[in-house]
């Protein structure tokens, strides 16, 4: 029976899922409620985005039947989920590149007329997009997006289709905390209306006690337990998905997965030598656009600054300026004093390591395998290059061997291609190779994007071992939390400008959020202080 309002209601019911011998998901029942927001929570390999792709036509399940309003459906395709309202946001994007903003909002209809009157679909998309809580330039290039304006464009994509029942992957992991908020607050009040109803994946435990009404655990693919949100807690859900009573706080430490490895922070100096400065730093974009506008900061030995901001607001081409893909127009950085142009030999030499935005598209050869991606930094030298231009193949496993051990890649194949494996993987792969050695520079981005806990926590604990090892981290991160949580020092950029700076330890995330939504106390564009940034220089 179809129920009262445009929401759609979807009940799974024993939900089955094998590759080869390998049960990704094994008799799982959920109900998702028409009108409401449920989260979905699992580590990774818990199932979830096997549930979802078989909602989505993307995986049939091999087990189980799919109810809509009430009625069995058999979605063998995205055709089948489509014409039945459901869409999904996915964690990775499935954007056309070189095509627009304008033009992906148009492809994702499917049909399209043999000609297009673009002035009447202009006219529609702007009156559709002054209706959002977040808008993007329509004739904008998506190559040219950010990653956190890419994933306001998929979400964009399936407000546009006017879906019933939308599956959000991770939707605000770049997001602002009022990006953050706008959204789900906007996915918050159509399922209170009734017109949509959200099924929303995420591991931000403040999300699901704020925006959503039930929540379903899942753990090594089978169901674990079903509530409503105010009928439980944070601890409660921690312990679910780790299949233990381990408290909340236990869980978000710094812990390997498998070591059970513990940092105890170190107090940073402030009379540490400045290890890494950038002084007047101006970069453009790929159109010419000034992106970096004056920059001017520094970061000292065993010190984390964290670099906070809208996406698109100048980090990504910062940090491209880095690690060597971008030409700086003016301005000057150093490491250690000297001047720095990032080049291949000055990274060798200054002990510049990174681990970028993307990695798998911006730190390693995604054919390759990891053993060969743990030598892209050194292939050419002592101890992997021998008599001239001999690769020791033998070495190169042996040492790919000892970093897969210590940083915990799975699986633990040197030989295994590296665009084969997960996402956090990929990311530990990574670190491996830029902390398998004493480093002075560390520059991160955006490090655990759309990654699980035990990913996450793992990685964080490399990152605070680098700082309290010595080394000047600039970690840039559209996730406040993880700012607040990691970082010294934060920095907001807005509009390419460095327009606020705070002790992380009292840093108001109202404020934060004001400066990086480019305003400042009285609402109005703060330009940056220098007395203030340079308060560690």
């Amino acid at each position: 029976m179809a129920t009262a309002t445009r929401a759609l209601g979807v009940e799974v019911i024993g939900a089955s899922k094998s590759f080869g011998a390998f049960r990704a998901l094994d008799d799982v029942t959920i109900k998702v409620a028409p009108g409401t927001v449920h989260a979905l929570l699992g580590e990774n390999g818990a199932g979830k985005s096997t549930l979802v792709k078989g909602l989505v036509g993307y995986g049939v399940l091999d087990h189980g039947a799919i109810l809509a309003d009430g009625r069995e459906v058999h979605i063998t395709s995205p055709r089948d989920a489509q014409a039945l309202g459901i869409g999904m946001v996915y964690q990775h994007f499935t954007l056309a590149a070189g095509l627009s903003v304008e033009e992906n909002l148009l492809l994702a209809r499917g049909k399209l007329p043999w000609k297009i009157d673009w002035a009447a679909e202009r006219k529609a998309l702007d009156a559709f997009m002054r209706r959002m809580p977040f808008r993007l330039a329509l004739d904008a290039p998506v190559s040219s997006l950010a990653a956190g304006e890419k994933q306001k464009l998929e979400i964009l994509k399936q407000l546009y289709l006017e879906q019933r029942f939308l599956i959000l992957d991770e939707p605000t992991s770049v997001l602002t905390p009022q990006e953050a908020d706008e959204v789900l607050g906007l996915m918050r009040k159509l399922a209170s209306r009734g017109d949509l109803t959200v099924l929303m994946i995420t591991h931000k435990f403040r999300e699901v006690m704020a925006y959503a009404d039930n929540v379903t655990v899942l753990r090594k693919g089978r169901f674990v337990a079903s509530c409503a949100v105010a009928e439980t807690d944070r601890e409660q859900l921690a312990a679910w998905m780790m299949g233990s009573d381990a408290s909340l706080e236990a869980r978000e430490g710094a812990a390997e997965d498998d070591g059970e490895m513990r940092l105890t922070r170190k107090t940073h100096s402030p009379d540490a030598p400045v290890r890494l400065s950038l002084s007047s730093l101006s970069i453009v974009d790929d159109r010419g656009h000034a992106a970096v506008r004056e920059a001017s900061v520094s970061v000292r030995a065993g010190e984390i600054l964290g670099l906070a901001g809208v996406s698109g607001n100048g980090q990504k081409e910062l940090i491209e300026a880095l690690v060597g893909q971008r030409k700086v127009v003016s301005g000057e950085m150093r490491v250690e004093g000297a001047p720095y142009a990032a080049t291949r030999e000055e990274m060798t030499r200054l002990r510049v390591f990174a681990l970028p935005e993307e990695p798998l598209r911006n730190a390693c050869v995604a054919g390759m395998s990891v053993a060969e991606n743990m030598a892209l930094r050194d292939f050419d030298r002592a101890p992997l290059r021998r008599r001239g231009w001999w690769l020791d193949r033998r070495a190169m496993r042996a040492r790919a061997e000892r970093l897969i051990a210590e940083f915990n890649v799975r699986p633990p194949l040197p030989e295994r291609t590296i665009g084969t494996l997960s996402g956090g993987n990929v990311q530990r792969a990574v670190l491996a190779r830029e902390l398998g050695q004493a480093v002075n520079v560390l520059i991160v981005a955006n490090p655990v994007f759309g990654l699980d806990f035990a990913s996450v926590a793992a990685i964080h604990a490399r990152i605070l071992a680098a700082r309290d090892a010595g080394a000047a981290v600039l970690l840039v991160s559209e996730d406040l939390d993880e700012l607040l949580e990691l970082a010294d020092r934060i920095v907001v950029m807005a509009e390419g400008r460095l327009v606020y700076e705070t002790v992380a330890s009292v840093a108001d995330r109202v404020v934060l959020g004001r400066h990086m939504a480019g305003h400042g106390d009285e609402g109005k564009p703060q330009p940056a202080e220098p007395a203030v940034l340079h308060a560690s220089a």
